[in-house]
């Protein structure tokens, strides 16, 4: 082990929604952070609003991994919802081969952004026990009451219920998956059981068959996996109020020793164009459909571009500008002299600190990109360290992970071995000094796209 001296690690702050303030992370246990995440409601593609969250936790738990011992992180699947119903039955399809296929392409496109896995991705359906469980122990402790086949969450019964987002009760907005119907004790109360018909799905209770409310989901999952208390709660700002206000309100009244979640992370929204997404406006857009236009990577750096409590204007200007920010970032690993995907440097090193010391102010990550193009111009002059830590930097927000070759050559494809094989006869070409021949060659390789350089080492290619 070396004997120089270690800088200390920076400490973490976070924006936490219920304090309204930009705190120190104290973790509960500084051995074992735990974090929870509402995840996706399975009945269609992901779109780039959704990915917003999903990054923000990606970076959150990145940096919590580098900075303590052990994290635990979960992320819920909602596979039981009334729009899942409705999409089943406009496709003529199953509901459990809709989610399980919705899924899937969830997890596919995450995996193309580089998202990583949670540690621990409970279904909604797999957790019924658990919520009914719930679901009980609030209408003994007096929180929750049964009417015509449904049981309600008695908000007038918490009293400090609005003290996360900051809104009274009467505020209650329509629209937000509450219902509002008369065998309700006060406007407000949400549902935690409902019944169901026989084309809905449900199952059997001691308040009828019938299937959970959307609420009650995720204090039922996170309870099972993180306990009474646990560290950090994160999602969309959208789901600031009614979803997690009322998730804090059913977990506190149902385990009332605990502290449900110390820490309430809460990205902001998204705009494409300057506007609200919208398939009537025709700006909506699913990670799909902007995967098929450029690297996953541009995508990525473009909501890191700006921190995540700031609304982001996604437009094609901004996606081209992070793709050339990436060929920069690239061409100094290339200068110097890292040219795989991996290295075995510490993610202590000293040069390191500047992109440490942002991410851990907040998750900011428009400064550790500022100080990602600090190491890129060191790196660009030939300095290996700063590209070393250029490569270890970036990784933290999960950038710079293929190689410099990939990325240019835009990842291995089919026609990679042509385009070789087209070099080398070109090489030989060149070494018979038929330079007519070479140079149809690279007219042949430019139509397709494809920029030779050669130097004394060889002649190696990229995509235009």
């Amino acid at each position: 082990m070396s004997d120089a001296p270690q800088r200390s690690q920076p400490t973490l702050s976070l924006h936490d929604s219920q304090r309204r303030a930009t705190v120190p992370f104290v973790p509960l246990n500084p051995e074992h952070v735990t974090v929870y995440y509402c995840g996706p409601t399975v009945y269609d593609l992901a779109h780039i609003g959704n990915l917003r969250a999903m990054l923000t936790a990606d970076v959150l738990v990145r940096l919590l991994r580098h900075l303590y011992p052990r994290v635990t992180f979960v992320r819920n699947i909602t596979d039981v919802d009334d729009k899942i119903t409705a999409r089943a039955r406009a496709n003529g399809e199953d509901i459990a081969a809709l989610t399980q296929r919705t899924t899937q392409e969830f997890h596919a496109d995450l995996a193309a952004l580089g998202v990583l896995p949670p540690d621990i991705e409970p279904r909604a359906t797999h957790n019924i026990a658990e919520m009914q469980a719930m679901i009980a122990r609030l209408i003994e402790n007096g929180h929750a009451y049964e009417a015509e086949g449904h049981v309600l969450f008695s908000v007038g019964s918490f009293a400090s219920y609005g003290a996360l987002s900051g809104r009274n009760p009467d505020e209650l907005e329509a629209g937000a998956r509450v219902e509002v119907a008369p065998y309700k004790k006060a406007a407000g109360d949400f549902v935690l059981w409902k019944p169901s018909d026989a084309e809905q799905p449900g199952w059997d209770s001691p308040w009828g068959r019938g299937r959970p409310g959307w609420h009650i989901e995720c204090s039922a999952m996170s309870h099972r996996y993180l306990g009474d208390s646990f560290d950090i709660h994160g999602g969309g700002s959208d789901l600031l109020f009614p979803h997690h206000e009322n998730e804090r309100a059913q977990s506190l009244c149902c385990f009332p020793g605990g502290r449900f979640a110390n820490y309430w992370v809460h990205n902001a929204m998204l705009l494409v164009d300057g506007e609200k997404m919208s398939k009537s406006l025709g700006n909506f857009l699913t990670i799909r459909d902007v995967l098929a236009q450029a690297p996953a990577e541009a995508l990525r750096l473009l909501l890191l571009g700006a921190q995540y409590r700031s609304t982001l204007n996604y437009t094609q200007a901004g996606l081209a500008e992070a793709r050339r920010t990436l060929d920069r970032f690239y061409r100094a690993l290339e200068a110097g002299g890292v040219a795989d995907a991996a290295d075995d440097t510490p993610l202590d090193a000293p040069m390191l600190h500047g992109v440490l010391e942002a991410l851990a102010d907040d998750l900011n990550t428009p400064k550790a990109i500022a100080e990602l193009h600090a190491l890129a111009d060191a790196a660009l002059a030939g300095n290996h360290e700063a590209a070393l830590a250029l490569r270890q930097g970036a990784g933290l927000m999960g950038l710079l992970q293929a190689s410099p070759g990939e990325w240019f050559r835009g990842g291995a494809s089919e026609d990679d071995a042509v385009i070789d094989a087209l070099i080398t006869e070109r090489l030989a070409a060149r070494k018979a000094r038929d330079f007519a021949r070479a140079d149809a060659l690279r007219d042949e390789l430019q139509a397709k796209g494809i920029i030779l350089e050669d130097t004394r080492e060889g002649t190696s290619w990229r995509r235009a």
